[in-house]
Order: structure tokens, then sequence, then C-alpha cells
């Protein structure tokens, strides 16, 4: 059975867990998803060199990567830290500071065990919870500074009228707070288009970004959003978008018309559902993408009570999204990593020199197996390893077969020993 925990330092190993010190760290004998062996020297948080395998020179800690396929890592894009883990809760679940940040801490970690080396995370502000949940999901993303990078969305209920005017003063202190995004659901304002304004507003005058949380089944409404958010910088993001794929289909293509004129990326959760959406599934990403749209890929709910198996995996999103949206495997697992970064305003990640070294290894050859079958894993984050899960398969005894299965105490496959 998979096993999965953060990394601990360790700069005198040698195998996949071993870490950089002072020096370098050299990957050597990667894949790459266009076939090459390589290696890859990282020093510091980039990648000073990427060079045929068995010709760089090691002149720090080395890390054998024969086997595994090296990959920019993935991001997650739309989490909901504040209610993961209560799946199995008490109704309600606890919800003190305390409670909040031991569980935004578990869910950060176990989604960086997939990979996921930066997360964005919509947390639930006003309507007598106050400025709380935000204070702790702040609070873990302090202390887990250095393994993996978080960034809240503030999201109040409502922001309108009478009724609005508490969560709005409240969201401008979110900002000096260090909320790093604008964010909450039109749909559930009275005035849909009010909200949508003010928060669009706010996050002019602060210099951040938006990410609206809708189900996408009102296109007039986001019709209208598009027209509001146009050239709206740093960006604006809006998902799960699910209800756009039972639209018809003039209004489906003149709503992604108008998204993509206004740079509008739209996440989606192929993996389920989360917090407050109404509908399931995913939008139509084939008529997006040809529209023009960036199409970014989330997971969602983590065992909460909205999906209480979710897993919180990107390579699941990326797996869901080739089997089910008929992407090819590239352009699936861009949208868990380049499309996810991008959304989130991060630098994008190549294997080459010069750019981050947050980079995902995973036993395999290809890209479409990794999708497939993937439990071992190697996570980099600012040229460090920072996490690794291990898996071994086995077969039992058989007097029949002439096969060559692996079992118990064979040493000969590697790091990882399996898949």
């Amino acid at each position: 059975m998979p096993h999965s925990e953060p990394h601990r330092p360790d700069n005198n190993a040698t195998g996949p867990g071993a870490t950089a010190g002072a020096g370098a760290l050299l990957l050597s004998g990667a894949r790459l998803a266009d076939g090459r062996a390589v290696d890859v020297r990282i020093r510091g948080p980039h990648i000073e060199a990427v060079a045929t395998a068995g010709t760089l020179t090691d002149h720090g800690t080395r890390l054998d990567l024969r086997g595994y396929l090296l990959l920019p890592a993935p991001a997650e894009p739309h989490a909901h830290s504040d209610t993961a883990l209560t799946a199995d809760s008490l109704s309600p679940p606890p919800h003190s500071i305390e409670d909040i940040r031991r569980r935004t801490t578990e869910a950060a970690l176990i989604q960086l065990s997939h990979g996921a080396t930066a997360l964005r995370t919509h947390v639930h502000i006003g309507d007598g919870e106050g400025l709380a949940p935000l204070e702790a999901v702040l609070q873990a993303r302090r202390s887990l500074r250095g393994l993996t990078d978080i960034v809240t969305v503030a999201a109040p209920r409502l922001l309108t009228g009478t009724a609005g005017a508490g969560n709005l003063a409240m969201l401008r202190d979110a900002m000096d707070m260090g909320a790093g995004v604008v964010g909450g659901r039109p749909g559930l304002d009275p005035d849909p288009d009010g909200y949508t304004e003010t928060v669009l507003d706010i996050a002019a005058s602060h210099g951040r970004p938006v990410d609206l949380h809708t189900d996408g089944d009102d296109p007039d409404h986001l019709v209208r959003l598009a027209a509001m958010a146009h050239g709206l910088r740093p960006g604006v993001s809006i998902g799960p978008c699910a209800a756009l794929s039972r639209l018809p289909a003039e209004a489906a293509s003149r709503t992604a018309d108008r998204l993509a004129s206004a740079g509008v990326t739209v996440i989606c959760l192929p993996q389920g559902n989360c917090s407050g959406a109404a509908h399931r599934g995913t939008p139509p990403v084939p008529l997006l993408r040809a529209a023009g749209v960036r199409v970014a890929a989330g997971s969602g709910a983590v065992r909460d009570t909205t999906n209480p198996v979710g897993r919180g995996d990107p390579l699941e999103a990326a797996y869901l999204l080739a089997s089910q949206s008929g992407l090819g495997s590239e352009h699936a697992y861009d949208a868990v990593s380049g499309a996810a970064r991008a959304a989130m305003g991060l630098p994008g990640v190549r294997i080459e020199a010069g750019f981050p070294a947050e980079l995902l290894a995973v036993r395999g050859e290809r890209l479409s197996g990794v999708l497939s079958l993937a439990y071992s894993r190697i996570v980099v984050h600012r040229g460090r390893v920072v996490a690794r899960t291990s898996a071994v398969r086995e077969y039992c005894d058989s007097e029949t077969t002439t096969l060559d299965l692996p079992r118990q105490g064979r040493t000969d496959s590697g790091p990882g020993g399996g898949p």
C-alpha cells in the first residue's frame, strides 16, 4: 500500500528521499515527457542545468531517478481547506481556529504528497465566523513555509445592500490580513452582478486577482461578468462551472467566446463536488479550449461532506480529463500543472535551466502510463525534495507461472520497488 510522508532532510542520503544541502541537487537518469533521459542539476530554488543522462557532474547530493518520469510539478488551484477532512466529524464539525489550522495542515500535506507544491484555497469569512477561518489558514500557511505554498481566497457570502455591509468591511480587512485573492459566490447574493462588481472593484484597488465560485448555470451573468472583468489584472478565474455542460450548445459557445475574449480562466473539478456547488461534473472542456479559454483543473473537496472520498490528487484530475473529456495526456496534465500555475499567477515551469525547481518525479516511462497508474512519487519544491510516496507491488508464489514476478525481498527493482 502506498505510504506518504513529508520528507525530513538528510544531506547524506542518496535514495529517493535525498535532499540538497548547501550544494546542488543532481537528479540523474530521469526521463522527460519527450522521451529523453537527462540529468538535472538544481541549485537553490532554480534549475541550473539539464543535459544528457550521465554527463552532469555531481557536486552535491545525487538522486537516482532511473525508472522515473520527471514533470513540472502540479498545483492545486481550487481547494477548500477550512472544510477539508470533516466528512466523519460531528455535525457541525469543530470549527475553532485550532481545528481549522490542523485540518488545513493535514490536507495540504496530503496534496503535497500527490505532487501539488502550491495550493489556492477558498476560505469562508463573515456570517458569524468573522475572520477566524482565514486566520487559521494563514497560520497553517506560515507553519508549512518551505514545504508548500498556500494562497487564500477570501470568500464572503453576501456583499450587497444592508445585509452585506458587514461582510464588505470584513472583506477589506481580509485583504489587509494577507488574503491573496478576492472571491466568493455571486449566486448566493440577491444581486449577483452587484456582488461581482464589488469583488472586482476591491481586487482592482488592492492589486489582487479574483476567483469566483459559480456553477455557471446563468450564461447571461457570465457574459456580464466577462464584460466587467475585461482587461482586469492580475486576472479573473471562475469555477467549477459544471452547469455550462447543461446549456444549449449555442448558449455555451457564446459564453465560451465571451470568457475567452475577457481572459477569464475556468477551473473545473473533475474529481467531484465542492462546498456549495449545486452541480456535479465538468464544464464542456473541449468547447472551452477550442474557444481559447484557459482551462485549469483542481480537486475541490478533500474528504468533506460534499465529497467524502475526495483525494486531492492532481494526477487523478488529469486522468479524469483524459478519460472522460477526451483530452490528450499532455493537455490533461497541463490543466493541473501549467494552466493551474498560470491561473494562480505563478511562474511557468519547464525542465530547462533557469526555471523554478518545482518538479514531480513519478515511477513510469510515459505520461499516459503515469496518469493511468502512478503510486511512487517524489516531490521537489524550491529545489528540495519535500515529500515522497513509495509503493511496492508483490505477488504470491505460484508453481505454474513462468513469469518473473516481483516478490518480497527482491531489491533489483530500484528505488520505490513498484509502480
